[in-house]
């Protein structure tokens, strides 16, 4: 009996060894299996090196909702001055003028005469106006002490010469050889000019726009669906329709300027306005993609865009299983800002997954890439 027991404990250890001296030829027997069945992907580091490539460990992380909506890039308040005319006239240029043209402050933008006008040069006008008024309040002054004209004699008077005084001095510095000159009233570039050289204006008329744009408004159209959320909107990610980079709000000293109480008439939106400060030259009227970002989502898991590729509607990433081999994951997904996604579906924390170079892994399994891909 004992013999047979040493036999079969001897036996055992035998099968025993067997199955570890066989352990790396089951895995490399497996490893071949996944490669015959596509499921891993080989890409070298020789590969990895000729392109931006980059791996990172997802991990569980603080992110938030996303509202996705369009909205304008506008002016600030006090960014933009209208040039008017200071009264009725021929306009002429002094320089050459274009929109986008760089302006100073007092700059002379337009020259405005008037001697072709029925009523005589406006600068002549006003100066004798502004003489016979002058004259007529000192000899009021003089009357006044001897008790010769009443007190609203005299007060008639002074409101006729101060009236002239200040219509005078308006634009007593401001007349040239070619009439009266009409400066910019604050440093930046012509927006838009309104008016050409040789055409008739009347006083008060628009002839340019100066702006500055060093600070400019988002101004984003929200559902009213989403109305119970506004209040918990901190800032903003935005892209134009001629830039495609994502600007974020925080990296521009952006804030929430105002939140809309109610939709506009005839709308089913509902405005919600952010001021930054253009450091990036962005254009005042161009239309962009918003994310407004509201309520946190704690212990998200988030990848960048970049890392997902798009096949029939279907998202899949790519997690490294060994140093150069790669595995093809479908995701499912949740908010995205247009920098990042929430993955609520197909990734675990700990999961390594290529967020730069997806696409030349993809190559590398011989499947072909669509033309558009996920942002």
């Amino acid at each position: 009996m004992k013999l047979h027991l040493l036999y079969c404990s001897f036996v055992a250890s035998l099968a025993f060894a067997g199955c570890k001296d066989s352990e790396p030829a089951r895995k490399e027997t497996e490893k071949e299996e996944n490669h015959d069945r596509g499921d891993v992907i080989s890409f070298t580091r020789e590969q990895a090196a000729k392109i931006p490539f980059a791996v990172q460990e997802i991990q569980p992380t603080a992110f938030h909702r996303v509202i996705k909506t369009s909205g304008q890039i506008l002016p600030a308040t006090g960014e933009e001055a209208i040039v008017a005319a200071t009264s009725h006239g021929i306009i002429s240029f002094p320089s050459s003028l274009a929109e986008g043209k760089s302006v100073n402050k007092g700059e002379s933008l337009f020259q405005l005469s008037t001697r072709a006008i029925a009523e005589g040069d406006y600068y002549s006008r006003t100066k004798a106006a502004h003489e016979v008024a002058r004259q007529a309040f000192e000899r009021a002054e003089a009357l006044i002490e001897d008790n010769i004209i009443s007190r609203q004699e005299y007060e008639k008077a002074r409101l006729e010469y101060e009236t002239s005084r200040l219509a005078f001095e308006a634009i007593a510095d401001r007349q040239t050889a070619a009439g009266i000159s009409i400066s910019s009233p604050l440093t930046g570039y012509l927006k838009n000019i309104r008016v050409k050289a040789g055409e008739y204006v009347a006083a008060g008329q628009p002839l340019a726009t100066v702006a500055q744009d060093r600070r400019l408004v988002l101004r984003a159209e929200v559902s009213q669906g989403h109305y119970p959320a506004l209040g918990q909107i901190t800032t903003a990610h935005f892209r134009t329709s001629y830039d495609r980079r994502v600007h974020t709000l925080s990296e521009l000293n952006g804030r929430v300027l105002s939140r809309g109480k109610s939709s506009g008439e005839n709308s089913f939106y509902i405005p919600v306005s952010f001021e930054f400060d253009n450091r990036e030259g962005l254009i005042p009227g161009a239309f962009a993609e918003v994310f407004l970002i509201s309520a946190p989502i704690e212990n998200a898991l988030v990848i960048p865009l970049a890392a997902l590729t798009n096949e029939m509607g279907n998202f899949y990433v790519y997690v490294q299983v060994d140093e150069e081999e790669y595995r093809k994951q479908e995701v499912a997904l949740g908010a995205a800002d247009g920098k990042e996604v929430q993955v609520t579906r197909g990734l675990q924390p700990g999961d390594r997954v290529v967020t730069l170079g997806a696409y030349q892994v993809k190559m590398a399994a011989g499947q072909p890439i669509p033309h558009g891909h996920a942002h």
